[in-house]
């Protein structure tokens, strides 16, 4: 008796691992373009956005930059990880910090794909609330960040940041 229970958890244990695999390979599926897209948009600033280029297009949190970057954020990745990424490599390359934020906030709080998720599952109330949430989010982050973020501390992150990409050019910035 007690050898024929034995043998019957042994097989539901192995057809629950069975599920359990089958089941993290599809989640896997499902969010792996979220981070091959976030991450070869932070590999495509970091490879072929000039400094320059960063700098006359978010050199400020003045209101067109954080236009410019919450559109940017829009349209990108909603991965996290590869938010936060993409506003280092911002950042690095001579972006604004609170328009490198901006561009986070508004890549995992403004997303279009998640609006039309929203749509679909739960109606247009939420995605209408997510965008007017995002955008309070972003003014405030824009307006607190430009009187509190500034000066020596951001200098010596741009510095520290430009170094560990092995970018040696953060001297000129002081």
């Amino acid at each position: 008796m007690t050898l024929h229970l034995l043998a019957l958890s042994a097989g539901g244990l192995s057809d629950d691992v069975g599920r359990s695999l089958k089941e993290g390979f599809f989640m896997l599926y499902e969010t792996a373009w979220a981070l091959v897209l976030g991450f070869g948009i932070s590999g495509a600033v970091q490879a072929f956005v000039p400094r320059g280029a960063m700098q006359r297009r978010l050199p400020d949190h003045g209101p067109v930059s954080v236009v410019r970057a919450s559109f940017y954020g829009t349209i990108s990745s909603s991965c996290s990880y590869a938010a936060s990424a993409t506003a280092r490599s911002l950042f690095q390359k001579g972006a604004d910090f609170v328009a490198s934020m901006v561009f986070m906030f508004a890549s995992t709080n403004l997303v279009v794909e998640l609006g039309v998720v929203l749509a679909v599952l739960i109606g247009w109330q939420f995605v209408a609330a997510e965008f007017v949430g995002g955008a309070i989010m972003i003014a405030l982050l824009a307006i607190a960040g430009g009187l509190f973020l500034r000066g020596r501390a951001l200098d010596e992150a741009r510095r520290r940041a430009g170094a560990e990409f092995g970018d040696h050019s953060g001297h000129e910035l002081a």
